[in-house]
This record gives structure tokens, sequence and C-alpha cells, in this order.
């Protein structure tokens, strides 16, 4: 048998290693393997990789900080304070050979497969999409928020005292403002762990400060990040004053150096980069615009939450950070919600084409797609993906040039059907739906046709 632990405790220093080396010490007596990835004050140590998790019987998590399970998704899996892994190990392990595993319906494959492909990115583009993934529901919130505000008028918020300009002061002045820092701060962490979050979060202000924005903000993450790296390997200080790295020798360092560089450098150039294409996106039309809601409803539907997926799902994210309504992301979220519903549609027009199984899940394929959950498509384009692709990229790309002809703007990055309802989250609202309607259509059609039935 195989056990993989994570240790953690609220410091990172004492009681995460004395737990890990409990663990450690009980599964050698007990003649089980066992790695023990420590979360302590420097960041992860002993790392687990996909390769471990995979061959594990079993998951402990000893700890009392908040430690990520999703890696963990399918197998068997125990948690419990630091405390217990130190006084107990043997008991522990002993509990966590009969723990509870986690269940695998339909929504939970798609989940399965989000978190597959969440730990097979690596390198830069991992990176990126660890801040991506923090920063979204700042987005979220504040682009609701946002839209709140803009249901009483769209220039209400102008009237200083009113409950629209408190909206707009909450979603756009506050949850907003920290957009461009938590992605920075967080492609910092994913690269250093918890000391890049300094260097990282104040890279990403200065970004926001200086105009250079969404790409000011990445250039800082990874800057930040990749500089925290340096620091710790060329900085060797004694154990007596090894507790100073985290708290103050990195933070002070990485944070001035990451400040001068911002500021001096990188500031006035990406200022006008980022000028220049809000220009650019602003004076969109015609072919130009349909052209670009083509490209990007192809990216959403290639790979359905892949790398084409996010990457065009990013650009659109960053088009919302003056605050204003989106065209872009529109197109974004319409083309992204197109093939899990035209392959539920499907299910029901042509349910001689599907297995009594896929029949079954298009009916949460419904849910997953008015939610804005492209990877519900996933499982209906493994089982076929020569058929099923090329018919949800057309219907996307069908639903963008659309959105993009209706000129439909978005206040929000996310949400689906359920923003909708939101007076002027949606600018021409009625055109939306028809977008989406029409790609979703087109979408069964082709897959009706090009499947073969089910003997």
């Amino acid at each position: 048998m195989k056990i993989v632990a994570i240790t953690s405790c609220p410091t990172g220093i004492a009681h995460t290693y004395m737990a890990a080396e409990s663990l450690e010490i009980a599964a050698k007596e007990m003649g089980i393997d066992i790695k023990v990835e420590t979360q302590g004050s420097v960041g992860a140590e002993n790392e687990l990789t996909e390769k471990d998790i995979k061959e594990a019987n079993a998951v402990i998590i000893a700890a009392d900080t908040k430690v990520s399970k999703e890696r963990f998704m399918g197998k068997y899996i125990i948690e419990v304070g630091v405390q217990e892994a130190i006084k107990n190990p043997k008991e522990l392990i002993e509990r966590a050979k009969t723990a509870k595993v986690i269940d695998n319906d339909f929504v939970e494959e798609v989940n399965k497969i989000k978190e597959q492909r969440k730990a097979e990115t690596k390198g830069p583009y991992k990176h990126l999409m660890t801040g991506v993934s923090f920063m979204i529901p700042f987005v979220v919130a504040g682009g609701i928020i946002i839209a709140l505000s803009f249901a009483f008028g769209i220039n209400a918020f102008k009237q200083e005292g009113t409950l629209p300009a408190t909206l707009m002061q909450i979603g756009g002045s506050s949850a907003f403002a920290l957009m461009i820092p938590i992605l920075s701060g967080y492609i910092a962490y994913s690269i250093a762990d918890r000391p890049g979050l300094v260097p990282g979060m104040i890279g990403g202000m200065l970004a926001s400060s200086s105009g250079s924005g969404f790409i000011g903000g990445i250039i800082a993450g990874f800057t930040a990040g990749y500089f925290v790296n340096f620091l710790k390997k060329i900085i060797k200080l004694p154990k007596t004053f090894q507790g100073l790295m985290p708290v103050l020798i990195l933070p002070l360092l990485s944070t001035l150096i990451i400040g001068l560089f911002m500021i001096y450098i990188i500031g006035k150039p990406v200022s006008a980069i980022n000028n220049g294409m809000t220009v650019w996106l602003k004076n969109l039309s015609g072919t130009n615009s349909v052209l670009l809601g083509i490209i990007l409803g192809l990216m959403m539907a290639f790979d359905m939450g892949g790398p084409v997926n996010k990457a065009a799902y990013t650009f659109g994210v960053a088009t919302l950070s003056s605050g204003q309504p989106s065209m872009i992301m529109a197109a974004v979220m319409a083309a992204g919600m197109t093939p899990p519903l035209g392959l539920a549609l499907a299910t029901i027009i042509a349910k001689n084409k599907f297995t009594a199984q896929e029949i079954e899940a298009g009916k949460t394929a419904w849910a997953l797609g008015i939610s804005f959950i492209t990877e519900g498509a996933i499982p209906f384009a493994a089982a076929d993906p020569i058929r099923v692709i090329p018919s949800i990229m057309i219907g996307s790309a069908v639903t963008g040039a659309l959105s993009m002809i209706f000129k439909s703007a978005l206040t929000v990055p996310h949400g689906g059907i359920y923003v909708l309802a939101i007076p002027n989250a949606i600018t021409n609202l009625s055109l939306y739906i028809i977008a989406i309607a029409t790609g979703t259509i087109i979408t069964a059609l082709l897959i009706s046709i090009l499947k073969k039935e089910c003997r």
C-alpha cells in the first residue's frame, strides 16, 4: 500500500515538520510506503507529483490551514489536524485505509477532467492560469455588482451618494481594483509559493497605477516569482536566522527590486501598448469584429476549457478591466455556453445517436451549458471527437460572430444565463439570446447528421 500526505500548521514551522516525521516513522514501522508534502513557511517542500498521487491508495491531510483537495479527486482521503498526526500516526494510517472516496457522477466526471488538465499543465501556462483562477472571483463579484449599479441606469452611478454610486464603488473601485494585483500575486505564488505573494501583488498594484494594466500585471507576476526563486537560491543563512527569510529578507528585497523594475522599466512602454490595444478594440467594427467573433468562438470550443479556450477567455476578461461593457467578453461567454447546450439538444432530437448513459448526461449538460461551463461537452467529445469537435466549433463560431454583429456587450466575466436577468448587464439582450440559440441549434443539427446510430 502507498499513502501520500500533506502536513501544514498555521505558522508553517515546527508542527508541520513534526507531523511529517511522525507519519513517516509510523509508516516505516507498518511497512507502508508514504510520501509527505510539507506546506511550511517557505512554501511546499517534497511536493507530491501527479505520479505519486496516481499510485497512492489513500491520502492523509494533516493540517490546521486550508489545503486544496482538487488534485486528489477519486482518492480515499482523510482530514485531521496536525496534532493528530503527531500523536496518533499509526491510528491515522489505519483510518486512511477505509476513508471515504469522492463520488464521481457526470458533474464530478467533468470536474475531474478539469482538475486533471490543471495538474497536467506546466511551466508559464500553469502559473498564468493559477493567477487567472484566483482573479476570476474578484472579477465576477465586481462585475455583477457593477451590473447591479447599471440596472438603475447606465449613468446613474455618476450621482454621488446614491445606491448606484455605492455599488460602483464596491464593484469598480474596490473589487476591480484588486483584479490585477491578485493576478500578479498568484502568478508569483504559483512560481515561488508564499514568498512570491508580496512582490507579485505590489508589482500588480504598480501595473494598475502606471497604466500598464493587464499586460503589466502579468509581467510583474512572472518577474516577481522567478526573482524570489533566484533569491532563495543565492541567499544562504544559518539555521538560527532561517525564520527571517519569509518575513523580512525575501519580501523586502524582492518588493524593492520589482517595484523599481515596474516603475522605471515596464510602466511607460507597456502602458503605450495597453492604450493602443484599447483603442483598437474600441474601433472594431464590420468585418473585423465578425472575424474576431468567429476566431473566439472556434477557440472556446476547440478544447472546451483547455489552453486554447482559456486563452480566449483570459483575453475577454482583460477587456473588462475598465469596468465598461465588453463585446469581446459577450462573444466569449456565448460561444462557451453553446457546446454543452448543443450536445444537450442533440440528445433530445437524435436519441438514436446516443447511448442511454449519454442521454441521461444530456440533462446535466443543459445545466452546465446555461452556467457557462464549456467542459460539460468534454465527455461527449471524448467518446466521438471526430464528429463532435468540428460540430461544436462551427456552432460556437456562428454564436461568436452573431454576438459581434448584434453588438452585444457584457459587464461580467461569468455566470451564464443567470446574470442576463440583471438589467443592463448585457446590451441587446434579445439578440444575444438569439445568437446563443442559433449556435446551439446548428451544433445539435450537425451532431445529429454526423453521428452514427448506436446499435
